[in-house]
């Protein structure tokens, strides 16, 4: 009995030790999880307001900063305060902690407890630094940490040589840790390789990741030619790995065959560059011989050749390559024969680098740009470190092939480390050859020694005398020169400062453009299809502002229209509006753009460009005086006028009759007779204004009245628009303008007997020009009859011409 209720009772026993052994495990883990609370570190409620939240974290922060506080425990407080500012500031993490208590965004809703036992699991058998807050950083990871300044002195540079694989973590980042096993994997093989790997911390390096636009861990960003990429497919190794790929340009390296290798290896004259070949078996281009071209794209150019291919049987054939092994041959002028072999089966990124790099020129390159004769001809720094320059100054024509060929044979023949020889065509680069041929133009090839001394572009030169043919006379003195120049450096007579060489290998403005834009769209394709909205605001801001100001413009100009959809008051029947009201209303419609009126007086110069020469549409208002009124006369007609100068079609000028007396009476002679009154007296022209249409040549006259009889004014106002043109008057019209002409008339005949002395005392000066106002309305409003010339008069007396 008691051993089998021993027995029943063990399980019991066992069952319950396992549990309380359960929940003790267990126990730190909610104990911790319910210890970290955002609000109550930042001191904070639940109903907070983000200028509250971020006022408590700056106070905070400063406080607990580990360079500031030297309390023990400053820097793990530190990163609680930033971890909790970085949950609290974005309202959806926010959100997400209030109903599930849930730190990370791309945590499932309602998974928080279940998510906490599967980390539990993962801890306890695997990473025991899980449940350590905060983790302490590998120190392989430290390495690769990445600060503000060192990455745009440092990093962003080098992205033009390599591409970058960035990832975006921070202390408290839980996926970055299911991540980490991958990264270390991807790391491991592809910096061996040549891929610049970095991390940035979200924690320390707010400034950097808003630069790169990383706002949540993890991140996997690609940076490539300073351009940023960010990775969004899943973590994995092959992702990866295909992710920098895609980052690299398409035409790094040239698939090779027998039909197009010849073509390749003789393009070296034309890309000025030497020209490697790579032999392997797979048939896709590998990765690490992408990365030597995109490092030695600006100096080399890389073709790859699969071995296994039918089709290169002949090119495996003729240069006898050894298909068990990859194989790098370079070649230069020669494309007949490489100077360089390289073979491996184990080909190593080292190996491939300084391969290239020792066979990065040509043996005599060509001067294309700076930056090519900066490392080709260095500036001296020491005595034992000096390099001569020798310079073929020649052309790119046929004639010249001989000299040049001559040149190179003589180059290879001579090599030494202290020389380095090179060439340039005089027409792209003229500056330089200026500079050291003095100015003085040459039609033979001439070589130049030289040695450069500044940054500036200071140099110490001699030419070498007799030009060059590339006969063996020129290369004998050419080598005594040489060696008279090895013995003693100061053979080097002449002085010059060489400007900066012309960039012959750069895209023209065009190519850069559209480059430019197909990157600029790339990034806003990509931003829209992964709705990056943080990245787009600026974007969206300026189209947005662009189009509001576009529209905004049209609209403004679509309703300041002068006049045209502007109310006019309704005309009051019982009273008439007076000649005043109706030029005041008139000329209120048109403002003037200046405060001022420019008349310009008709001289022999001026009177072809303002008369005979006038554009169509243009009129030229002409006032006619003398010069006893000229200074009264300008005045008032300046007055009359001004409301009307705002109109672009109008000019205003005016004709001296003391200078030209006789041009008015031809200008009358030469229109037609039918267009003139036989009543009208021409005796004195002074105060009338004539608007003359160069064009169409046609005119139309105002004539000076009396008006200080108000009982005339009807006669007046008939008097003031006097040229008149039957063919333009209706029927309706006649009788009544005929009375009125019979009034002015009889008024006229009665004032002419007292014409001469006592002239000035009944027309005043002041009062010729009081209807010019309704006359100038009338001429905008088409209604003044014209009066045709086949011909204007000139201004010359003289002269029998006229202009047509």
């Amino acid at each position: 009995m008691t051993a089998a209720g021993t027995t029943r009772t063990r399980p019991q026993w066992t069952s319950t030790l396992y549990l309380l052994l359960f929940l003790l495990v267990l126990e730190p883990c909610f104990v911790r999880s319910a210890e970290f609370d955002p609000y109550k570190i930042l001191g904070v409620s639940r109903r907070a307001s983000q200028a509250e939240i971020k006022k408590a974290y700056k106070t905070l922060a400063r406080e607990w900063h580990p360079d500031k506080n030297k309390d023990p425990s400053a820097e793990d407080m530190f990163i609680k305060i930033s971890k909790s500012y970085e949950i609290l500031s974005n309202e959806e993490r926010r959100a997400n902690f209030d109903r599930y208590g849930q730190m990370e965004e791309n945590q499932p809703f309602g998974q928080s407890q279940h998510q906490g036992f599967r980390s539990f699991h993962h801890s306890f058998y695997f990473d025991e630094s899980f449940f350590q807050f905060p983790r302490s950083r590998e120190f392989a990871d430290s390495k690769y940490l990445l600060h503000h300044a060192q990455f745009n002195s440092e990093v962003l540079p080098d992205s033009f040589r390599r591409p970058y694989l960035i990832k975006v973590t921070s202390e408290w980042c839980f996926a970055c840790i299911h991540i980490e096993p991958v990264w270390k994997e991807t790391v491991e093989e592809l910096e061996p390789l040549g891929v610049g790997i970095g991390i940035i911390d979200l924690g320390y390096e707010r400034r950097l990741s808003n630069q790169l636009g990383a706002h949540r861990a993890p991140s996997i960003i690609g940076l490539v030619n300073g351009r940023v990429s960010f990775f969004h497919q899943a973590v994995v190794r092959e992702h990866l790995r295909q992710f920098i790929e895609d980052l690299l340009p398409n035409t790094l390296v040239q698939k090779i065959s027998d039909s197009n290798y010849l073509s390749f290896l003789e393009a070296w004259q034309v890309e000025n560059k030497p020209s490697v070949l790579l032999f392997d078996q797979v048939p896709v281009v590998p990765l690490l011989y992408k990365l030597t071209a995109f490092a030695f794209r600006d100096y080399v150019r890389f073709g790859y050749v699969d071995q296994g291919a039918t089709h290169n049987t002949r090119l495996l054939r003729q240069f006898n390559v050894n298909t068990y092994a990859p194989t790098m041959l370079l070649f230069k002028e020669d494309t007949q024969n490489p100077v360089d072999i390289i073979q491996a089966r184990g080909m190593k990124k080292q190996i491939m680098d300084e391969f290239v790099t020792n066979n990065k020129f040509l043996q005599v390159p060509r001067l294309v740009n700076q930056q090519l004769f900066d490392e080709l001809c260095p500036i001296k720094q020491f005595h034992r470190r000096r390099k001569f320059c020798v310079l073929l100054i020649t052309d790119q024509d046929q004639a010249f092939a001989p000299g040049n060929k001559a040149f190179l044979e003589f180059a290879a023949a001579n090599k030494k480390d202290v020389l380095r020889f090179a060439y340039v065509y005089q027409q792209h680069q003229q500056p330089l050859c200026q500079a050291l041929l003095r100015n003085q133009a040459t039609l033979s090839p001439q070589v130049v020694l030289l040695e450069r001394r500044t940054q500036a572009g200071k140099v110490l030169f001699r030419s070498v005398g007799g030009g060059w043919n590339g006969s063996e006379e020129d290369k004998y003195r050419l080598h005594g020169e040489i060696e008279l120049l090895q013995k003693d450096p100061s053979y080097l007579s002449s002085d010059a400062t060489l400007p900066e060489l012309n960039n012959e290998m750069a895209p023209i403005f065009i190519i850069r453009w559209l480059n430019a834009a197909y990157d600029y769209f790339l990034q806003v394709y990509d931003d829209l299809l992964y709705s990056n909205w943080r990245e787009m605001m600026p974007i969206l801001s300026l189209i947005f502002s662009a189009l509001f100001i576009l529209f905004g413009t049209v609209i403004i100009q679509a309703f300041s229209e002068p006049g045209e959809n502007k109310p006019q008051k309704p005309k009051s029947k019982e009273q008439p509006p007076s000649p005043e009201d109706t030029t005041d209303r008139g000329t209120s419609s048109r403002p003037p753009k200046k405060d001022f009126v420019e008349v310009t007086e008709l001289t022999d110069i001026t009177y072809t460009s303002n008369l005979v020469r006038l554009r169509p549409g243009h009129i030229n208002v002409v006032l006619v005086l003398s010069d006893a009124s000229k200074n009264v006369l300008l005045r008032k007609f300046a007055k009359e006028v001004f409301s009307f100068s705002g109109t672009q079609t109008l000019h205003f000028s005016f004709l001296n009759l003391d200078k030209h007396r006789h041009w008015m009476p031809a200008l009358l002679r030469s229109a037609r007779p039918e267009d003139l009154e036989e009543e009208q007296d021409f005796s004195d022209f002074t105060g009338h204004v004539l608007a003359l249409n160069g064009h169409k040549r046609y005119f139309c006259l105002f004539r000076p009245v009396f008006t200080g009889d108000e009982s005339g004014g009807d006669a007046s106002l008939s008097d003031a628009s006097v040229c008149s043109s039957r063919k333009s008057r209706s029927r309706s019209r006649s009788s009544s303008s005929s009375k009125s002409r019979s009034r002015s008339h009889s008024r006229e005949d009665g004032a002419a007997s007292k014409r001469g002395s006592s002239r000035a005392t009944s027309i005043e000066l002041h009062h010729k020009l009081d209807r010019l106002g309704l006359w100038m309305e009338r001429l905008l409003e088409g209604t003044l009859p014209r009066i045709h010339v086949p011909a204007w008069p000139s201004l010359d007396p003289n002269s029998s011409t006229s202009h047509s």
